[in-house]
């Protein structure tokens, strides 16, 4: 068995093409990711991979829905989605295939 930390993680990610990473494949990747309250990420969308998204703990607003612990968003190829976070949150992301480059921030 071997350990490893969260916080030794590039914004959470440890499964995927990247580094550091305790897995190297293009495969999947794998993020358990922490927000503060009053986060925001921009619309975007992916060309290739569908990505899962738990909410873990907290409460977000995803292309204006709130979404809260125990809802799972399916983000698949081409859909745009932005993200705020209502309160602290954590997720776990999981993104399929891996396709590194594969994000696209969508014009404002």
């Amino acid at each position: 068995m071997e350990k490893y930390n969260l916080a030794d993680m590039v914004k959470g990610w440890f499964v995927g093409n990247f580094e550091p990473t305790l897995y190297r494949t293009n495969d999947v990747e794998v993020g358990v990711k922490q927000y503060a309250e009053g986060e925001y990420e921009a619309s975007h969308h992916h060309k290739i991979a569908t990505e899962f998204t738990v909410i873990v703990t907290g409460e977000v607003e995803v292309n204006g829905k709130r979404y809260s612990a125990g809802d799972i968003l399916k983000v698949p190829p081409g859909t745009s989605a932005n993200f705020r976070t209502l309160t602290p949150v954590t997720t776990c992301v999981v993104k399929v295939p891996g396709a590194g480059n594969d994000k696209y921030v969508d014009p404002q």
